[in-house]
């Protein structure tokens, strides 16, 4: 009976999607990270350090995790096709389970090398290896800071930040447990670090890859409340019914939302059906970020006998 659709909310960056607009800041986040890399495996060869070569060995899952998200971002926000009318955008949401499956990798090689460390300690220098571990934190909080905003709005980016702030956790832990064996000659710490470092990893990681794996599932966002918003539907002047009403997310940023509403006889001529829209696309647009919404209007009885596949 007739269709219609609406951007409601903020429009996207000017990228395209929500995590185009830190495609920059990723790249020099990505930068420290390669320079720290070199950097801690040289100074866990020097120094004899587990928890320097753990922390080494996450840094290098941070850069290849940077180095993901900006090329899911590449094809991300590339135009739409007949074959992919949404373009490439999920390859975002892709990029952050993958980076999950990364942590979770490293995460059980670091405590299963931490328990093989202290069945056989090492004799690990204390004073270097906080040097190279102060180097670290150091980088990581740049890091951090670069990534701070973009991490609320977009997986793809969050996905890297919790990357990096795992790895600023692991460095904190280095230098903490480098100046316990320089004071104290305890070995036991460096191998006690990179248990935490690990513990660290698991939570954050599991978390995200929930989130990735709901847009995957087209789960309705988090944000969005499912009954307010058939509220506010079904609130427009001239709508009298409600089905079909489906809410999920393309990617990080790009909300999208289809509905059949049931309108009164008298609403369905062309004025009537455009107004309606007009006031289903403010509404939502007014209360909801959702980035695309389609509505179907019809009249009464029309579900009764419309194609199964429309449900």
């Amino acid at each position: 009976m007739g269709a219609g659709h609406a951007h409601g909310g903020p429009a996207p960056a000017a990228g395209g999607t929500a995590a185009a607009a830190y495609r920059r800041r990723l790249r020099v986040a990505l930068f420290i990270t390669l320079a720290v890399l070199v950097t801690q495996i040289t100074g866990g060869l020097l120094a004899d350090s587990l928890a320097l070569l753990a922390d080494a060995g996450h840094m290098a899952t941070d850069a290849l995790g940077l180095g993901m998200a900006l090329l899911a971002i590449h094809f991300a926000n590339k135009p739409a096709s007949e074959r992919r009318t949404f373009g490439l955008a999920r390859a975002e949401i892709l990029a952050a389970l993958a980076n999950c499956l990364l942590l979770l990798g490293v995460g059980g090689y670091i405590l299963f090398e931490a328990v093989e460390r202290f069945i056989e300690p090492a004799g690990t220098d204390g004073a270097l290896t906080a040097v190279f571990g102060a180097i670290g934190l150091v980088a990581n909080v740049i890091s951090l800071s670069l990534l701070l905003r973009g991490q609320r709005e977009s997986l793809n980016v969050r996905g890297a930040f919790l990357e990096v702030l795992a790895d600023a956790l692991g460095s904190l832990a280095v230098l903490l447990s480098a100046l316990v064996v320089a004071t104290t000659g305890w070995q036991g710490a460096d191998p006690a670090a990179s248990l935490v470092i690990g513990a660290m990893i698991v939570p954050r990681t599991l978390r995200l890859a929930r989130e990735a794996l709901d847009v995957l599932l087209e789960s309705a966002p988090r944000d969005v409340d499912m009954a307010e918003v058939r509220e506010h539907i079904l609130a427009v002047d001239g709508v009298v019914g409600l089905h079909d009403l489906h809410v999920w997310t393309i990617t990080s940023g790009m909300p999208v939302l289809s509905a059949h509403v049931v309108v009164t006889q008298q609403t369905l001529d062309s004025v009537g059906q455009e107004r309606v829209l007009h006031d289903l696309q403010l509404c939502l647009g007014d209360h909801f970020d959702v980035e695309h919404c389609t509505f179907q209007l019809e009249p009464r009885g029309h579900a009764a006998h419309e194609a199964k596949l429309c449900h």
